[in-house]
């Protein structure tokens, strides 16, 4: 039987409010666990506002009809001051996921400062960073968190060496094609990484052809049960405005056989795991750079947007 990693990235307040809940339902629906990506402190996506001024951004932004599909609440959070802090507004909804047997993961303490300053943030910084988002998380689950996967898969060899300071079971911080352990300086990490390997409704959508109506067969598609599959959808997307397509997604990876599991699952049947380094690339579909697992084509396995 095909397994397809689900992995779900939890961005902002309106995600884990209203996406993370319709997804908890929509998924026992379908008797499926998945793996949930959480930023816990300051919802400050609104930042992002300032990229327009990037052509390739501002073209991502209209090509998906940002406003319509995250809503304006979350394209304005955190720019007039300071956004709330996630995991003290709705701790309750990040712990139910968990209580329904979904793996919980650290996404970001603050989502915006890592996209917007991981290039230039000292090991001080990134340990900080992480360490407030660990204790936070920790603090909602009674427990700490299994796993994590850094926002817009911005991560340099830094970043590795801070996590493996964390009792993280695995790490998801790339684009790529099979499961690896990373090497940073010449020495092999513990902590596996668990690549994505499909694109994401953002990076799809408004290319070659695809939109709403198509994009479950294209990323259908894609999948093959001779190559890791894991595929990453967002609370803001797939569990709001694109439910009802997520859901008929769910249905046809049913009707064809597959199943939906946790990227923890991926790791427990996973044999024979190669080494390998992460490297900054450009993908299609996304703005500026994204780590990619070397030798792996343009950083998304074989299976990119068009």
């Amino acid at each position: 039987m095909m397994e397809i990693g689900l992995r779900v990235d939890v961005d902002t307040l309106r995600g884990t409010r209203y996406g993370v809940p319709a997804l908890c339902a929509l998924l026992a629906k379908y008797d499926i666990r998945a793996s949930f990506f959480f930023s816990v402190g300051p919802d400050n996506m609104g930042r992002h506002l300032w990229r327009l001024l990037r052509p390739r951004f501002l073209w991502k932004m209209m090509r998906t009809r940002a406003a319509n599909l995250y809503g304006w609440d979350i394209l304005l959070k955190g720019t007039a001051w300071p956004g709330p802090v996630i995991g003290q507004k709705l701790p309750h909804l990040i712990n139910a996921s968990a209580l329904a047997g979904h793996e919980a993961g650290l996404h970001a303490w603050d989502h915006h400062a890592w996209q917007a300053k991981i290039d230039t943030m000292t090991a001080k910084d990134i340990s900080h960073s992480l360490n407030r988002g660990v204790d936070a998380l920790t603090r909602i689950l009674g427990k700490p968190p299994v796993c994590s996967a850094v926002p817009g898969w911005k991560c340099r060899n830094q970043v590795l060496l801070e996590k493996a300071k964390f009792p993280f079971v695995y790490n998801s911080d790339c684009r790529g094609r099979s499961i690896f352990y990373p090497v940073v300086a010449g020495k092999t990490l513990s902590q596996p990484q668990i690549p994505v390997t499909l694109p994401t409704y953002d990076e799809a959508v408004g290319h070659g052809g695809i939109h709403e109506h198509n994009f479950n067969d294209y990323m259908l598609s894609l999948m093959s049960d001779t190559q890791l599959n894991v595929l990453t959808i967002h609370a803001e997307v797939e569990g709001i405005a694109c439910l009802d397509m997520f859901d008929r997604f769910l249905n046809s990876v049913r009707s064809m056989g597959a199943r939906l599991v946790p990227l923890g699952r991926l790791l427990n049947g996973a044999s024979g795991i190669e080494t390998g380094v992460i490297e900054p690339r450009e993908i299609p579909g996304r703005e500026g750079w994204v780590a990619c697992q070397a030798g792996g084509g343009s950083g998304s396995g074989n299976r990119t947007a068009p």
